[in-house]
């Protein structure tokens, strides 16, 4: 199946999805970025599934785009039609939701866990949602651009001296021999 049926089938099919080229493909395969809104998200991917035959759940996650939102993605493959689908949906605020895509993938659990850790995307209907990679009593979602790196607010780059320099301010500053270059004279001038 190429490309522009694919997206023959997808105008056809009323999910209000946009269609577009599917980079990073090498040259061959058939494949799309889908775009959906997050009202359709289930519907698209049972479609990929029944109807476009993409049985092959690749993996699921997120990008945070700032101001925009989060966008959630997801990779589909039809082994027998040999065609790829990145499905997109954005999702807009401070909380995003989304349907599980456990009912339509069973291996989407792990993703969307993952996802829910790192980007505090929730996944309504989701079988459990707990920690996956975090730390008990972790706060916060590492991987939203908005997540402040603790260990550079808490203390000092170590680096911040200059050789030489005085680790307590009250203590006399040494000084350096003055080191030539390899190769110049002893005596050469220095500018």
């Amino acid at each position: 199946m190429t490309a522009e049926e694919i997206a023959a089938l997808l105008d056809a099919a009323g999910l209000g999805a946009v269609a577009g080229p599917f980079t990073g493909l090498p040259a061959g395969p058939a494949g799309l970025t889908v775009t959906v809104p997050a009202a359709g998200w289930l519907a698209l991917l049972t479609f990929a599934r029944d109807q476009l035959g993409c049985g092959f759940f690749d993996w699921l996650g997120a990008v945070d785009e700032a101001e925009a939102g989060v966008a959630v993605l997801a990779h589909v493959y039809s082994l027998a039609g040999r065609h790829h689908l990145l499905v997109r949906t954005l999702l807009a605020g401070d909380q995003p939701r989304l349907p599980t895509a456990t009912g339509v993938y069973r291996g989407a659990a792990w993703h969307e866990r993952e996802t829910y850790e790192m980007f505090g995307v929730v996944f309504d209907g989701h079988p459990g949602l707990g920690p996956l990679l975090l730390p008990d009593g972790f706060e916060g979602h590492p991987l939203r651009k908005d997540f402040a790196l603790a260990a550079r607010a808490a203390q000092e780059w170590p680096g911040a001296r200059e050789p030489g320099e005085p680790a307590e301010p009250a203590q006399p500053v040494r000084g350096r021999r003055r080191a030539v270059p390899p190769g110049v004279p002893e005596g050469w001038p220095t500018g």
